[in-house]
Formats: structure tokens, sequence, C-alpha cells
């Protein structure tokens, strides 16, 4: 019993001495601003990765034994992609790291610190990303999704609270499933990134395995009038330019980086499934057409209509929830792409179990 006092006063006094310390400003002759930001941040992840590395162990054994505490307890930091409204509950020593997207922190008395900042993080104060908050002494705080999507490393004790809000999360993986979807090189959330602006060649390329044709873009071999077109993506370019699906910006400019719309991606996916075609050219209508063809929902339509931003998060959306839509001819897209092998049968019924939330 004392060495288990002795464990539980370590882990919880450097939280305290972090509260109490952020509490200083720059007037207050005991901490100076530059201390702070500087060496103080530095002893202060040292010290709480050393204490709840050693305590965690004995903690979680002996909350096996007594059954004392329902918190799950992380003892190194883990990482979670999260989407909106979804809520990790923290207690005094709990530590969570904002990778990607966006959270607030809510608390009702004691404090949780921007250790980044040597800052104490008010209640209902949006977190920085990059930053590494840390939950002080007596202290139980609430970090909410408030984007799409979003991904977070955390350490300590936790307990998750799911919404029923849209799981983009759960759609890039089915899309991933279903050879839909890859992400991107970068070393957290999955690689998906869905918290960035979708880019014109990220909608091309998922234009075009909707259309089941990858296999030929990839075949394609040839020249294009582009030069501002990176090598890996000149077969997707080359051959929507070669079929007539794309034109460029310029006679010699694509723009591959320049940010999409939800009305250029819809449009893009009416043409796949033969609601649309090139020759249509006006978009200003194309969020209605994707409602009346059976697309869209008619929140959807809204929700997309009234974007600040069309993220990869918003195209992967369009792209699962295409999949289930009717096609002219009767069949659904999905039952099209089995026929052309881009996935199985088996690969669909499993994609569909990952997403378990309620559409818009």
């Amino acid at each position: 019993m004392r060495k288990k006092t002795l464990i539980l006063v370590c882990l919880l006094l450097v939280p305290f001495a972090v509260w109490s310390f952020a509490a200083a400003n720059e007037e207050d002759p005991l901490a100076s601003l530059s201390y702070l930001t500087g060496a103080f941040t530095d002893l202060v992840e040292k010290k709480v990765n050393q204490r709840l590395d050693e305590s965690d162990g004995e903690l979680l054994s002996q909350i096996e034994e007594t059954g004392g505490i329902s918190a799950n307890i992380a003892s190194t930091w883990l990482e979670k992609r999260m989407k909106r409204e979804d809520v990790l509950e923290g207690a005094t020593g709990t530590g969570v790291l904002l990778l990607a997207g966006g959270m607030k922190v809510t608390y009702g008395s004691g404090a949780v610190v921007d250790v980044t900042a040597g800052t104490v993080a008010e209640s209902g104060a949006a977190l920085v990303p990059q930053h590494r908050y840390l939950v002080a002494e007596d202290t139980a705080a609430d970090f909410t999704v408030t984007s799409p999507t979003a991904v977070i490393d955390y350490q300590g004790s936790y307990t998750f609270r799911d919404s029923a809000a849209p799981d983009y999360n759960a759609m890039a993986r089915a899309l991933r499933g279903l050879h839909m979807f890859r992400g991107t090189t970068i070393g957290y959330g999955e690689g998906f990134e869905l918290e960035q602006p979708a880019t014109r060649i990220q909608a091309l390329i998922m234009f075009i395995r909707v259309l089941g044709e990858e296999d030929e873009a990839l075949a394609w071999t040839g020249s294009i009038p582009f030069t501002d077109v990176l090598d890996w993506a000149k077969p997707y370019v080359g051959y929507a330019y070669e079929k007539g699906y794309t034109n460029g910006c310029s006679p010699t400019q694509f723009l591959p980086d320049m940010a999409a719309t939800a009305q250029q991606y819809t449009e893009f996916v009416l043409r796949a499934m033969g609601y649309s075609s090139t020759a249509n050219t006006d978009l200003s209508d194309t969020l209605v057409r994707a409602l009346g063809s059976g697309v869209l929902t008619e929140g959807e339509c809204q929700a997309l209509g009234s974007l600040d931003a069309f993220r990869r998060s918003e195209l992967v959306y369009i792209s699962y929830y295409a999949l289930h839509a009717a096609l002219p001819e009767g069949d659904t897209l999905a039952a099209r792409l089995q026929e052309k092998r881009v996935f199985t049968s088996e690969e669909w019924r499993s994609a569909r179990e990952l997403v378990t939330t309620q559409r818009l």
C-alpha cells in the first residue's frame, strides 16, 4: 500500500507543478516567459514521460487486482483517428497531442496545461496542433473533436465517447479495402490526410478509379502538353486528357495541386455513372442534378454546397456513397465495379461492415 501511494503521488506531483508554474506570467518574478517556453518546457516533458513510464505498469496491475478504476491507461503514446464530436475523457496525468484536424478542451475546475507553450489552456479553448497538453492535478477534462476528422496522440488515463457523426475515417478504410483509396507517405493518421484540401490530381485519380479504369490509365504511354505534372501522375492525366475526361487550366498547365471543389468532383462522379457528360461545362447545378439522380441526399447537397473547403474527407464521402447509388440502367456502381473486377463481392461486404454511421 505504501508503494502504491508513493507511485500515485509521484504521478500527481508533476502536473501540479506544471499548473503552478504555468499560471505565472512574464511579470511574475518566480518564472520568466523565457523559462516557461524554454528550459521549463523541456524539463516538464522529460519528467512527465519519466513518471508515466515508471508508474503505468504498476498502476495497470493494481487496477486489474482491485477493479477500482474504470478508465484505460496508455503507458506509451498511442495514436487514434477520431470524428466530429468524438470525445476523449482525460484525468490527472493524461497527455494529448493534436496531429491534424480541430479539437477543443473543456473542464469544470483545475487546469489543462499547454506544455509546449508553458501556459494554461482555458476551458473551451481550441487545441494548437503539434502542442502537447497535460491534464493537471484534480482535473477531469474532455477533449472534443470540432472538425469532420482529427488525429491525436494520447497517453495516460483515457476513455473515449463516440458520436453519431458521419465516420469519414471508416469510409476511407472501406475504400482502401476496395483498392480505391490509398494514403500518402505521411507518417500518421494511416496516411489518409483527410483533413487536407482535395487537389485536382487527387480528384482525377479517384474519378478514374470510380470508372474502374485505373489499370488502363497506368498502362497509358504517350506525351501530354502540360509541363507542371510530375512523372508519377502523367499516366493518369494523359489517359484522362486523351479520353476527354478532363482538360488543363491552360494550354501548358494542368495545375494538379490546385484545390478541387465539391461541384467539380461530383460532376466527375456523375460522368462516371452516366448521368452527365464532358459536354456539360456548367457546374452551377451539379449538386442538384446529383440529388435528382440519387447520388446525393438533400442533406449532403446542403452540406457540400456550404463548405469552406473541399477536403479529402468529402472526396471519400462522395466516392463511398456513390458506390451504393443506382446507374441509369438500374444496377449499382458497386455492382459494375465488381463486374470489372476492381473488387470482389466479399471485399464489398467487408467494406460496408466498416461504416456504421448514418449519412448526412
